[in-house]
């Protein structure tokens, strides 16, 4: 029989704060994370918008020697997967064995390699480099680090799936564990925040042009969206068995109930709405839950004019107009590669707390867009079962199913 999966440990670096009260309050206030950075203004940025991490210390988790490897968006992994581990009371010890794994999910790092080519050029010589570049400049910096600095012995690998990368390095954990082949997976997602690894993002003219009222930028499924808010930072959920979490006397969060995934096969930029549907009614079925089960979906919703409309038709289609929807990138913008482990942490926050984040600065949705219900401001209720949306560039879809325990 399949193993139940569990959540038994969350940590977030975020624009929205640094510890999971500081987060689920932002969620509950609808607090907006966005600001305005200058230094893109002075570099011709079409859009000069971005969420931001304040008040992070990586000297409280990390020791010098293991920073020299990693560059900021590690640093911030690394300190979330270490928080996460201690909210999850695991003894680190035990994670030292081939039955405990690390998935991450990552698919930048511009600003190191930014920094190796202009001192190249500068320099003339590669000599002046030291050791710890490569390091920071390899897709795979946060589970290479991550599997030397907690000594796992199972699953390492960096899962790179553009905008759902997180959402699938949780999904393929949970998958990991559910077959019995990882009793314990780390996973999460990072990125970030510089304007290196978003000036060629930029240039296709997707981000919002609000920039005289950053908060009110990012507007997932309002009429009057233009544009999708770059952010940024690092989540880490740890995923347990059943088994494993009773024998040692650990406390779930959430039940990980159910995975979708698709892909659209149509276009590298444009989402069908096709591979959406495909990812939910997936997820459902592992869930084995009918669409009524669902109490509330925490939308992908980017705030582009295309992106939010296909979704907001493939949820129609299947959960009709009742099922409550909120985006919680009103507030954060599009954390894109680890937005999918993110909202899933985010999820879990507001099932534990019983109440649905708001869908900030939405207004109305245009008129021929497909009914769903959006909820504008915070809600107090219940949550039994939660699905998160994750999608990404090029097609990829995730879907995570969440029960209450």
């Amino acid at each position: 029989m399949p193993e139940r999966v569990f959540i038994s440990g969350l940590a977030a670096v975020s624009c929205l704060g640094n510890t999971l009260g500081e987060i689920e309050d932002a969620l509950r206030a609808g607090r907006s994370g966005i600001i305005v950075d200058e230094r893109r203004r002075e570099l011709g940025f079409r859009s000069p918008l971005t969420g931001v991490v304040t008040g992070f210390d990586p000297k409280a988790r990390l020791d010098r020697k293991a920073r020299k490897s990693m560059h900021e968006s590690t640093q911030w992994c690394a300190y979330a997967a270490l928080e996460a581990i201690e909210h999850a009371r695991i003894d680190p010890a035990k994670l030292r064995t081939p039955r405990v794994g690390l998935i991450i999910g990552n698919d930048s790092t511009s600003a190191p390699n930014v920094e190796v080519a202009d001192a190249v050029r500068r320099d003339g010589t590669t000599q002046q480099l030291g050791s710890g570049y490569i390091f920071q400049c390899m897709n795979s910096t946060a589970s290479m680090n991550l599997n030397a600095l907690l000594g796992t012995q199972g699953a390492a690998w960096t899962l790179s799936a553009a905008c759902a990368s997180g959402a699938h390095s949780v999904g393929q954990g949970f998958t990991l564990i559910r077959a019995g082949l990882q009793d314990v997976v780390i996973t999460g997602g990072m990125q970030e925040i510089n304007w290196e690894s978003m000036a060629s993002f930029d240039a296709l003219g997707t981000f919002s042009l609000r920039a005289d009222e950053p908060a009110a930028a990012s507007r997932p499924f309002d009429r009057d969206r233009d544009g999708l808010v770059p952010s940024g930072g690092a989540a880490a959920l740890i995923l347990e068995s059943e088994s494993h979490l009773k024998a040692r006397g650990g406390v779930p969060i959430a039940e990980v109930r159910g995975y979708g995934f698709s892909s659209d096969g149509e276009h590298l930029t444009l989402p069908s709405g096709n591979g959406a549907r495909r990812a939910m009614q997936m997820a459902l079925g592992n869930a084995e839950l009918e669409a009524g089960a669902i109490d509330y979906i925490n939308a992908h919703a980017t705030s582009t004019p295309i992106g939010d409309a296909k979704e907001a038709g493939a949820i129609h289609d299947i959960f009709g107009v009742k099922t409550p929807v909120s985006s919680t990138k009103g507030m954060t913008g599009h954390e894109c590669w680890m937005s999918g482990a993110s909202e899933i942490l985010y999820a879990a926050l507001m099932m534990k707390g019983g109440f649905i984040a708001p869908n900030l600065n939405f207004e109305a949705q245009e008129g021929d867009a497909p009914k769903i219900n959006v909820v504008p401001s915070t809600l107090e209720q219940p949550l039994k079962n939660v699905l998160v949306n994750s999608f990404g560039f090029g097609g990829t879809n995730a879907s995570v199913i969440l029960s209450r325990v």
